[in-house]
């Protein structure tokens, strides 16, 4: 699981990565990105995940969500830093094998990497 300072916690940053961020979508999930500022782009990356009932019941959400978390610290490994990034997992990614997911969520994350971001979408902490 990824430490403290690479989750994403409050609701209000929920709703604001949501609102105000990037978005990807894909067959398997939704992200939503918010770059940080340019100066502040080596600070570390924040992963929120939202899987909803629509995925399936408690046990098929809690392994999406683990699979999830397990694909995000394997990018943080790979040096991901300056963004907040909220995956909204969608119904699919419940019969998802882990390399299909881990492909759609790393295409994700380059296209929100290289994605040129608009002026008020660049956040400061």
């Amino acid at each position: 699981m990824p430490s403290r300072q690479h989750r994403v916690t409050r609701g209000d940053d929920y709703r604001r990565i949501v609102r105000n961020g990037n978005r990807v979508g894909g067959a398997y999930c939704i992200t939503h990105a918010v770059l940080h500022v340019r100066n502040d782009a080596a600070a570390p990356a924040r992963f929120g995940f939202i899987v909803s009932k629509a995925v399936g019941n408690a046990v098929t959400r809690n392994l999406v969500r683990r699979r999830l978390k397990s694909i995000v610290e394997r990018r943080l490994a790979d040096g991901f830093t300056g963004a907040d990034v909220v995956f909204r997992a969608l119904p699919a990614s419940a019969a998802a094998e882990f390399a299909e997911l881990e492909r759609e969520v790393t295409r994700s994350l380059d296209r929100v990497r290289r994605a040129e971001p608009k002026g008020e979408r660049r956040v400061q902490h």
